[in-house]
């Protein structure tokens, strides 16, 4: 199994799914459910599944913590996509009925361009020097979060390059029953993925923050051990661990709390520094 903390691909299920002609429940206008059987799927057990420790599935979106421009840096997860002639022809081989047993890609041609700075996840397969899709005909990548880039105007909320910082939520050090958000440095984080969630990722899941003052956080992968089954629960859960434990503001940036811009979380979080909440949904920024 993999270790904690470094997920470069999507996750398959752990057991075999079947489709059921039911509307779904996740996806508006979607007339299947894709459902968990009983069976537990080869690739499972392959990755040896009895020795693997279950983690609470966050639900946000990817990043990375790798270097870039000599120093620590967020990454936002890009997917390379086939363009509209590869794509076409990906889908008359999903559904034809005398599929060969392999599609065959021309990723110098297939794929839309990515950016320069564009790196692909680890662990991908290559051939010939290039990385080879997978099963839906993406190619997991990623790229790095600058500071003025809109569209990655989140993620660029929950670190501070200037004192290589990043807002992380994950168990208090000295108590397993209590969450902690702190200001922890990005050289801590490295080559390690995250989840960011938060008040504009996902529709928000966790109630986080509001319209007028977004909250986002960022945590790490396998943070959260659990030992139940989710299967035929609704998702999101109301009441996940990490959305039932108290939590505690505990940020330590006393040298550096007046350097911050006064709209910035950092600035907000220093404001309710040791200060303990019910839960996550309860914290509210005095503004």
């Amino acid at each position: 199994m993999k270790r904690l903390g470094s997920v470069q691909r999507k996750m398959p299920c752990v057991f075999v799914t079947e489709v059921k002609e039911e509307p779904s429940a996740k996806r508006e206008h979607q007339p299947f459910k894709v459902l968990a059987t009983e069976t537990i799927s080869h690739k499972a057990l392959d990755a040896d599944i009895y020795s693997a420790i279950p983690t609470e599935k966050v639900d946000g979106t990817c990043c990375y913590v790798t270097t870039y421009k000599d120093q620590p840096y967020l990454w936002a997860r890009l997917d390379r996509k086939p363009n509209k002639q590869a794509e076409k022809r990906f889908k008359n081989f999903l559904h034809s009925k005398e599929n060969p047993k392999e599609f065959f890609w021309n990723v110098e041609e297939d794929f839309k361009p990515a950016p320069e700075c564009w790196i692909p996840a680890k662990e991908i397969e290559q051939i010939n020097g290039n990385p080879v899709p997978d099963e839906n005909g993406h190619i997991p990548g990623w790229v790095p979060v600058e500071k003025n880039n809109k569209q990655y105007c989140w993620h660029s909320s929950v670190v501070n390059y200037e004192f290589e910082i990043a807002l992380v939520l994950k168990h208090h050090p000295d108590d397993s029953g209590l969450l902690e958000i702190s200001a922890v440095p990005l050289s801590d984080l490295l080559e390690q993925t995250l989840e960011l969630i938060g008040t504009n990722i996902n529709g928000n899941p966790y109630g986080l923050g509001s319209k007028k003052h977004p909250l986002h956080l960022l945590i790490p992968h396998g943070a959260f051990q659990v030992h139940r089954h989710h299967l035929g629960l609704c998702w999101p859960i109301p009441d996940t661990y990490m959305n039932s434990k108290p939590v505690i503001i505990n940020m330590n940036l006393n040298k550096c709390d007046s350097a911050f811009d006064i709209k910035c979380l950092f600035n907000h979080f220093s404001k309710l520094d040791n200060q303990k909440f019910a839960r996550l949904k309860d914290i509210i920024f005095d503004v």
